[in-house]
């Protein structure tokens, strides 16, 4: 069956550890040194686990780089809610060593830059808030995601985003 899913076109690395939704399929595929394989497909992107593989959805990947051989994908927790708006807190990133990366670093820019609908930095006392509307994979419309800086107000953050998510709500109010 291998064989046959890379003649089709699937990129899917054999002995893949993940388990891919029914209309789910691999778009590009590499390698990372030290084992596993990092997955881009239309609804995230699959990376090394400590249970073999997990999925990233687009709209939770922060941030993506890659220098020489090195993938560094920062990825957010939805940590809490504001009205309509999500509110993100950032992870440490995470550097992957693709030896032979092929397409996957363009997919991956593409897909995240696919993603936001559109973004809006806002400085406040002690850093800056991120206002990012995102299409979520699988589902319909968009998502008010909040993403603030270490050490700004919470308390600011979340009425700022209320506010924001009201008014995209219901732009004549």
């Amino acid at each position: 069956m291998g064989w046959l899913r890379r003649l089709m076109g699937d990129p899917l690395p054999d002995g893949f550890p993940g388990t891919l939704e029914a209309d789910e399929h691999a778009l590009a595929a590499a390698a990372v040194a030290g084992g596993g394989h990092v997955v881009v497909t239309a609804l995230g992107l699959w990376v090394p686990s400590e249970s073999g593989a997990r999925r990233i959805g687009w709209h939770l990947i922060s941030k993506a780089a890659w220098t020489a051989d090195l993938l560094a994908i920062t990825e957010a927790d939805e940590t809490g809610t504001a009205g309509d708006a999500v509110l993100l807190t950032d992870r440490d990133p995470v550097r992957y060593s693709l030896p032979s990366p092929g397409k996957v670093p363009l997919m991956i820019r593409q897909r995240v830059d696919g993603s936001i609908r559109s973004r809006h930095r806002q400085e406040l006392d002690g850093g800056a808030v991120w206002f990012v509307q995102r299409k979520v994979p699988g589902r319909d419309g968009v998502v008010l995601q909040v993403r603030a800086d270490p050490g700004v107000d919470a308390t600011l953050v979340e009425d700022i985003a209320r506010d924001a998510g009201a008014k995209l709500a219901n732009p004549g109010s």
